[in-house]
């Protein structure tokens, strides 16, 4: 059926491949965050905090809805659609802009600090910054 082990992982890649858009797939997903849809994330780290960035235009900040709950990042809200109402006399031939809810959820590294999140948006993209947590960070230590 295989010849090596290679023919069968290759296979495999390419049965996921095709499967990824029937039910959803993350295509190139990072262990840390769900399937990919919108907002897009992009998620890192600096020396003192989590940084995650969620391009996002269109968006209301009031409507969103972000919380943190045992090291898991929610990002919740709605972006309403700018299509013409039924009825009026115009034709849409592309729609490829997301409108409705939306719900992405980044899983936290352990030393992100929840006591210490700052939230921002500015031209469409939502930077969500979390300190990491003062014990570990490095320190120096002074030989007395």
């Amino acid at each position: 059926m295989f010849r090596s082990s290679t023919d069968l992982f290759t296979e495999l890649n390419r049965m996921q491949g095709l499967l990824d858009p029937v039910f959803g797939g993350a295509g190139n997903a990072s262990i840390r965050s769900t399937a990919s849809g919108f907002p897009v994330l992009n998620v890192g780290t600096t020396a003192g905090s989590i940084e995650v960035m969620a391009l996002a235009p269109g968006l209301d900040p009031a409507s969103l809805d972000i919380t943190i709950d045992r090291g898991v990042l929610a990002i919740a809200g709605e972006r309403k659609a700018d299509l013409p109402q039924p009825g009026e006399r115009t034709s849409v031939y592309a729609n490829e802009r997301y409108a409705g809810r939306f719900r992405r959820v980044v899983s936290l590294p352990e030393d992100a600090d929840p006591a210490q999140v700052e939230a921002s948006y500015r031209d469409g993209v939502l930077r969500i910054s979390i300190a990491k947590r003062a014990s570990s960070l490095p320190r120096r230590i002074e030989v007395h």
